[in-house]
């Protein structure tokens, strides 16, 4: 017992942490693209960080519960409601056998996360339950949320300890710019000295060529020094391709393994959550920081984790 699908929404799957270990082999790690968001609905509900949890896009999921269980939505509001009544985002709330959780629309951010205490019962695909829709692996038939699919609980839960403390400040995201710190790297000799002042000087706008794979930036080009092609080496989440054009593209959860392409440099880890959370037509700004800084701010971040974990759950 667990959920009925009856509107899969726009952009649906099931992702955890991601799938590790297999990109040698052509398999893209996947995995939440807000993970900031996706580890703070599995605290609120009680399960281990990395757990499953449904990521929608923009337009959610309605879905039908078959079992009383508890729920966390967080992430961008995309409008949730409980049998068309706002739903409260960012706490732990029991719903019940028969109810139906909607969702109308954006209306800060774009991507949204749905945990369910106990888990989902998600088939475990070479260590993960993370949807790679590329290669139509893992989640629920390796695809988006259809209706009629159904998916059951692990071991739902009516009550947990401390219910009315499970609750955090919801994330309030820009509408207008975002800025992205960037650690400069690997291969930033393949620019000119001012390719790489302009790729921080000059802002740039999101385009539509934004998914789970990458994110494509409209600006004036980046001055390579060649003609931007490298030896295929690695991808790593993050990882800003610049490729002939010019035009930088951020590299994201379903991004292919190796590439060609230049990078100029890597978004921080925890700037990946403005990203997921941008729309077409904002403008991005890029922000030069240290390796240092970054795996600071990276180990504050697990941290703070790690805190609101053990003050709900220990």
């Amino acid at each position: 017992m667990g959920i009925i699908v009856e509107n899969g929404g726009i952009l649906t799957t099931v992702q955890d942490e991601g799938r590790f270990g297999y990109q040698a082999f052509g398999v893209s790690t996947s995995g939440a693209m807000d993970n900031h968001s996706f580890h703070i609905a599995n605290i609120l509900v009680g399960n281990n960080m990395g757990e499953g949890a449904l990521e929608m896009t923009f337009i959610g999921p309605t879905l039908k519960f078959t079992s009383d269980n508890i729920i966390a939505v967080t992430g961008g509001d995309l409008t949730p409601m409980l049998d068309g009544n706002e739903f409260p985002m960012y706490r732990a709330v029991l719903v019940k056998e028969g109810q139906t959780l909607s969702f109308a629309g954006a209306r800060n951010g774009c991507r949204g996360y749905i945990a369910f205490a106990g888990g989902l019962d998600i088939p475990i695909v070479m260590g993960s339950k993370s949807t790679l829709l590329r290669n139509h692996l893992g989640g629920v038939k390796g695809r988006k949320l259809e209706k009629s699919d159904e998916i059951g609980f692990v071991s739902a839960k009516t009550i947990l300890p401390n219910m009315e403390a499970r609750k955090v400040p919801a994330s309030v995201y820009p509408k207008k710019e975002i800025v992205l710190r960037v650690v400069l790297g690997p291969q930033d000799d393949e620019f000119t000295e001012a390719g790489v002042k302009s790729f921080f000087w000059n802002s740039g706008v999101i385009t539509n060529e934004f998914d789970r794979m990458g994110c494509r930036i409209e600006r004036e080009p980046i001055e390579h020094v060649g003609d931007g092609n490298i030896n295929t080496d690695g991808i790593s989440v993050g990882s800003i391709q610049v490729p002939m054009n010019g035009k930088p593209i951020i590299m994201l959860s379903d991004r292919q393994s190796t590439g060609g392409y230049a990078k100029i440099g890597t978004v921080i880890s925890v700037d990946l959550a403005k990203i997921a959370q941008a729309q077409p037509g904002q403008k991005v700004r890029f922000v030069n920081v240290s390796l240092d800084l970054a795996q600071d701010l990276y180990i504050r971040e697990l941290e703070s984790m790690k805190a609101l974990d053990e003050k709900l759950n220990a």
